[in-house]
């Protein structure tokens, strides 16, 4: 608050850093030494987040970040998610990854010369409706005291999937960074929670699949090298239409994750029209058959 508040009558309140959570009504009160309220006003705050969405199956996504403050050579930008959890950490003009949570492992990537810049936004590989989040930028001094922070609100949407009844089969696209599926344990469910494709330790695990699922589902066999995840379900139907999730876990921890939405539609029956001579003796009134003049 302003030093000479009393005399200059502005008691304006300044907030530092402002984020979605200080979105609040603040109500200054003045009283007397007696507790007599002089005066009371009230001011809602919004703080807007930006708002960054993207569709599920892009390669990246950019997390916007800029500044034309100055910031030191030793500052260090922390990007962090909603839980607390952090998403990607710099010190120095270095990143550290031995600070990152492990769902966001080798999926995250800042400029090199951000300091100078003032670019300090994040670019996010292989984004899923998981990334879904309210994601904050905080660069802070050697002393720990922040210099600021940004957040941004990022949408990643489900997939759709469409295919048509009868086709001989439909792929859930998942692609990833492959670096943590070594022993990781891959789960594909249904709306039901029927396990739908069970992929563990290299291979296959086919004596854990629900039976409605037998002999129709399919992954890559290199998807450790690859980090393609993605399913094939062969001769899909309208009772495989719903939602399918996928699930990455190694040791109890959830490191990947992805919604789709599958939508199977019926086949359409196309009746092509009659040639003409037909119809016109199919709609005469003589009885006779129409083999009748071919007749010996």
């Amino acid at each position: 608050m302003n030093e000479d508040l009393l005399r200059t009558k502005d008691l304006s309140l300044t907030l530092k850093h402002p984020t979605d959570k200080d979105s609040n009504i603040y109500t200054c009160i003045v009283s007397s030494r007696k507790g007599n309220i002089l005066m009371k006003k009230q001011v809602d705050l919004w703080v807007k987040v930006q708002q960054v969405e993207v569709d599920s199956g892009v390669e990246s996504v950019l997390l916007p970040c800029r500044t034309i403050v100055h910031l030191p050579g030793d500052a260090k930008v922390e990007w962090i998610d909603k839980e607390r959890d952090k998403v990607h950490v710099n010190k120095n003009g270095s990143d550290l990854p031995e600070k990152q949570n492990q769902f966001y492992r080798t999926r995250t990537k800042m400029n090199e010369d951000l300091l100078r810049t003032g670019d300090l936004s994040l670019t996010l590989k292989h984004p899923t409706d998981g990334d879904s989040n309210i994601y904050t930028c905080i660069v802070s001094s050697r002393k720990g005291n922040i210099l600021m922070k940004k957040q941004v609100d990022l949408w990643v949407k489900d997939c759709q999937v469409k295919v048509e009844e009868g086709a001989e089969s439909v792929l859930l696209p998942f692609t990833t960074t492959p670096d943590l599926l070594g022993d990781a344990r891959v789960v594909w469910w249904d709306i039901k929670e029927r396990k739908v494709h069970v992929f563990e330790k290299g291979s296959d695990h086919l004596d854990e699949q629900d039976q409605f699922y037998r002999n129709r589902t399919k992954m890559n066999e290199d998807l450790l090298k690859t980090g393609d995840l993605s399913l094939v379900l062969r001769r899909p139907t309208e009772r495989d239409s719903g939602e399918y999730r996928c699930r990455v876990w190694r040791k109890g921890e959830l490191l990947r994750r992805k919604t789709f939405q599958l939508e199977v539609k019926a086949a359409t029956v196309q009746v092509q029209d009659q040639p003409e001579e037909i119809r016109t003796r199919t709609s005469s009134t003589d009885p006779t058959p129409l083999m009748a003049e071919h007749q010996v």
